[in-house]
């Protein structure tokens, strides 16, 4: 039995096909942390609303609503990168891929590269997401970068160069 595929090893069991499409990408990749960063983008929304009422000082409140954009701006991005890459995933696996149309394969595996993309982008997309979104977040980089690292190394820098006098010069002999 020769089994080739333009996808390298796949799954011929269809019990785990199954599993796979409905379970893994659709359920716990991609819907399941989207509904749980929605709910606690939620609850923490509400709470900035709660506690804009009580008697806090106004920085508490800002900082406790720059917060909550943080939160939120990450939630929009998570589904926009992880949208994709869901349905990307999906159809893959559902489709049967004519090998002959190289063309149609060429799109697929096009769409694949930047739905895998995006969908790695939203692990390190966090950072620059909050340094866009939050004034203290940035201060805070700032501080942790040139104030700590960068007198740091500057510092190690100027110790470990010592200059000092030869003091003893041995004589050559050339041939």
């Amino acid at each position: 039995m020769n089994i080739q595929t333009p996808y390298g090893c796949v799954s011929i069991n269809s019990g785990f096909i199954i599993y796979v499409t409905y379970v893994y990408y659709l359920i716990l990749t991609g819907f399941l942390p989207i509904i749980i960063t929605s709910i606690f983008a939620t609850l923490a929304y509400a709470n900035v609303r709660r506690v804009t009422r009580r008697q806090i000082p106004i920085i508490r409140r800002r900082l406790d609503k720059q917060l909550t954009a943080m939160i939120l701006v990450r939630v929009v991005f998570l589904v926009t990168v992880t949208l994709p890459y869901i349905i990307y995933r999906i159809y893959t696996i559902q489709s049967e891929a004519n090998q002959s149309d190289t063309i149609e394969q060429a799109i697929v595996n096009l769409i694949g590269a930047v739905a895998y993309t995006l969908f790695y982008l939203n692990y390190a997309g966090s950072f620059y997401l909050f340094l866009i979104s939050s004034e203290r977040f940035r201060r805070q980089v700032k501080y942790i970068v040139f104030k700590k690292y960068w007198r740091m190394y500057c510092q190690t820098g100027l110790r470990n160069n010592h200059i000092a006098p030869i003091s003893h010069i041995s004589s050559v002999e050339l041939d």
